[in-house]
């Protein structure tokens, strides 16, 4: 298979165009559908202390057999472990869970403002980094106040921030502030999940005008917005069909019509990040 194309990142790393969420893949089974995977090609597996397979991603890297400094690793810490101490230790133990002896990525999973500790646990985040435990650091779900109060208190930029992005939800603003921050967008549920808009007219015309599926428009609707997509599937075919994005590409028109399918009311579940506070 054709190697993916990569974004360099600001901080000099660089991440491939699509990922592999891990979510809720555990057991024997997740191992297998991480291997499988892996063997198809994905170079970016994308886990969590609260998805609770950490240990079968670790698992399946080292049955894959693929090199592991080809493999980007991001994980994220849990809202539990805010406090900076906490953070530290969180991090140390995603690492011992995995088997490995750094994380490619970690992000801040939610940002809970609530609680208001986020800052202390993007500076432990910024530690580690120095510390060589994490290459990249970054964040999900966070807001532009998020980003502008850790970046003014730090002086360090996320290199990502991962958010909710589907034809429901495309985060048009948001796009817009990474791309004036020097973030890359990172997309969980790129697809939408339940509420798939693969029979919406945009979507469904360009499938049959591609020869391909809904969920592979999708997913190149995703890359053109410049968005690192993060599907999840255990099914091997489908793994391969979500990866099979680049030899088609859709016009201006046609991405406009399917960002133009967002909705007020888009997001999956209530996950505002201004009030959704994760444990």
């Amino acid at each position: 298979m054709a190697e993916l194309p990569t974004y360099s990142l600001h901080d000099g790393t660089t991440i491939p165009a699509i990922g592999f969420g891990t979510y809720p893949l555990t057991g024997d089974d997740g191992i297998s559908a991480v291997v499988s995977a892996l063997e198809n090609g994905y170079r970016l597996l994308d886990t969590a202390v609260n998805y609770g397979n950490e240990q079968e991603v670790g698992e399946a890297i080292r049955r894959s057999g693929v090199p592991r400094d080809e493999i980007v690793v991001t994980s994220k810490l849990p809202g539990r472990h805010h406090a900076y101490d906490d953070a530290l230790l969180s991090v140390r133990a995603s690492l011992e869970r995995l088997g490995l002896d750094h994380l490619d990525l970690h992000l801040i999973h939610w940002p809970n403002p609530g609680v208001g500790r986020y800052p202390d646990a993007w500076r432990a985040l910024v530690d580690l980094q120095k510390e060589g435990l994490i290459r990249s650091i970054g964040v999900s779900n966070f807001t532009e106040e998020h980003l502008t109060r850790i970046i003014d208190e730090t002086g360090v930029t996320p290199v990502v921030n991962q958010v909710e992005l589907h034809p429901y939800f495309p985060q048009v603003e948001m796009r817009a502030v990474h791309e004036r921050l020097g973030i890359r967008t990172e997309s969980w549920s790129p697809l939408g999940k339940r509420q798939a808009p693969f029979t919406e007219p945009p979507v469904a015309a360009a499938a049959e005008k591609y020869d391909v599926t809904p969920g592979q428009v999708i997913l190149r609707w995703q890359v053109q917005l410049g968005s690192v997509p993060i599907p999840k599937s255990a099914t091997p075919e489908r793994q391969r069909q979500n990866l099979d994005v680049f030899g088609f590409a859709l016009t201006d028109d046609e991405v406009a019509a399917i960002t133009a399918l967002g909705r007020p009311d888009g997001r999956l579940f209530d996950g505002d990040p201004d009030t959704h506070e994760e444990q």
